[in-house]
């Protein structure tokens, strides 16, 4: 069904907040799309809704629009993929409960992979918590910037290549329901699932094409195959099964304010592939300013 635009341009649906592991709050946020020359930006945290409200009142402010979003861990045995969700109800049940999950997981994780670091670096929980905000989804992120304050880093960056890459020792797996099951929860509760940053490594390490086609066929929207750490090759095979199985693409950028170099705006989503993602989100609605 097709809806009014109501909407402007450039648009960038990928973008964190200190509600997970962006560097500014979610107001900034919004005020440094705005200042980017952005018309519309997504908010998609990590596992989280808390930042919802104070972007929702910001984006009135800027007189920009902001799409309701998160950015949901799941995994593939041992390999992270990331859903983003568009418009879901944030209070459905089931996708809540799993939410909670999964922040829980990260928390856990994040405590033991602190206490093995603690014993060759100086380094201490309570300098993570100091690099967080009330409420964030805690993450590694955050031990890379404890790492970065204590001077066993240079930056975030550094700290994600060197100590806390998995080579190192150090690295913990987290509970992530399957992409599957994550496509299915975020259906249920009216929202809108893309698969985030999916070249990052090689076509057939995760998504391969059976299960891409299982994901399509379980309401699975698009692809983010604009995104800067997408690989050449792999994202123009994931081009042509995203044109075979119906599914729609889009460009973010992934932006953590200081915390990565990605810049708002750098990739951006086509307004057609927005007015489908408006069309079919029914859990909740966009912020126009």
């Amino acid at each position: 069904m097709a809806v009014a635009r109501q909407f402007q341009g450039p648009i960038d649906l990928h973008a964190h907040s200190s509600v997970s592991d962006g560097t500014e709050t979610p107001a900034e946020l919004v005020r440094a799309a705005s200042a980017a020359g952005l018309g519309t930006i997504s908010l998609t945290d990590h596992d989280s809704t808390a930042g919802w409200a104070e972007a929702s009142t910001a984006a009135r402010d800027e007189h920009l629009t902001l799409i309701p979003g998160m950015e949901f861990s799941t995994r593939v045995q041992y390999a992270s993929v990331h859903l983003l969700a568009y418009l879901f109800d944030p209070a459905d049940s089931a996708l809540l409960a799993e939410m909670t999950r999964v922040r829980a997981a990260r928390l856990s994780r994040a405590e033991q992979m602190v206490a093995r670091i603690g014993m060759d670096y100086d380094l201490s929980w309570d300098d993570v918590l100091a690099q967080t905000t009330p409420d964030a989804t805690v993450g590694r992120p955050h031990i890379a910037d404890a790492l970065v304050a204590r001077g066993h880093a240079l930056n975030r960056s550094a700290a994600f290549a060197d100590i806390l890459h998995w080579k190192a020792g150090y690295f913990q797996p987290h509970y992530a329901p399957d992409p599957l099951r994550a496509i299915e929860l975020v259906r249920a509760a009216g929202g809108v699932p893309v698969i985030a940053h999916p070249a990052t490594r090689g076509i057939g390490d995760v998504v391969s094409e059976s299960r891409l086609t299982t994901m399509a066929e379980a309401g699975l929207f698009g692809l983010e195959l604009g995104h800067r750490e997408n690989k050449p090759e792999p994202t123009a095979r994931l081009y042509e099964l995203a044109a075979k199985l119906g599914l729609l693409v889009t460009g973010s950028s992934d932006y953590h304010g200081t915390g990565k170099p990605n810049r708002l705006g750098e990739n951006t989503t086509a307004p057609e592939v927005l007015e489908r993602i408006i069309a079919e989100g029914r859990g909740s609605a966009p912020v126009y300013g």
